[in-house]
């Protein structure tokens, strides 16, 4: 499943750069996927819950692979000094899943690179 950020997140950063996917996002920043931009929650695989937000960081459920392949555990809730990243019941995905969605991105980004 994705992670998410809730309402008592404080702002201060920590979990953007833990992030391997570059799924966290400022508050009010527009995020990217494939090369292209979105502003708002629309999200091309789908997703149900409304994740964008301008109060507060927030976490794509696209790009989030809960770290799969690359570290034991969710980096975002690792670093997390308020504990306000958690599993986001909304978006549960297997570890299957989870690791295809990181083949996707890799080769999102090995695509992006080549051209």
């Amino acid at each position: 499943m994705a992670i998410f950020i809730t309402d008592d997140c404080i702002n201060c950063g920590a979990c953007e750069p833990e992030c391997p996917n570059n799924a966290i996002y400022e508050a009010g920043e527009p995020w990217m996927l494939a090369g292209k931009t979105y502003e708002d929650s629309t999200s091309p695989g789908g997703f149900n819950r409304e994740f964008y937000s301008d109060e507060f960081y927030y976490i794509v459920p696209d790009k989030c692979t809960e770290c799969k392949t690359f570290h034991d555990e969710p980096q975002c809730a690792a670093v997390c000094p308020v504990d306000c990243c958690l599993p986001d019941e909304l978006n549960v995905e297997s570890d299957e899943k989870l690791i295809e969605k990181v083949d996707y991105l890799n080769k999102i980004d090995t695509d992006r690179l080549r051209n």
